[in-house]
């Protein structure tokens, strides 16, 4: 099966609504690898790693986040996975330029 990689970039009510936590919870249910965090300028970065077709259906769930995130943007960079991530982490905060 093959596997991909997609860089998201989420905007909206994203930050103080536990979206890293929840998409922490769902890729791990999920199955997947990556990461998430929050950006100074009040976005959420996620990279998700693993099969094209569950990487896609974790994208659609970031469209709307959790219960009380409000989303208004998901911009997405599909790249070739790096096959290095083994886990979902949740990093720090990106600090501003």
């Amino acid at each position: 099966m093959a596997t991909t990689r997609a860089h998201l970039w989420i905007s909206g009510r994203v930050q103080g609504v536990n979206f890293r936590y929840y998409t922490r919870q769902q890729a791990l249910r999920l199955g997947l690898t990556g990461w998430v965090r929050n950006l100074w300028d009040g976005r959420v970065e996620v990279v998700l790693e693993g099969e094209e077709a569950i990487v896609r259906q974790m994208v659609e769930w970031c469209r709307t986040g959790p219960p009380v995130a409000y989303v208004v943007e998901v911009a997405i960079e599909w790249e070739s996975p790096c096959g290095t991530l083994n886990s979902f982490d949740i990093r720090m905060t990106a600090s501003g330029r």
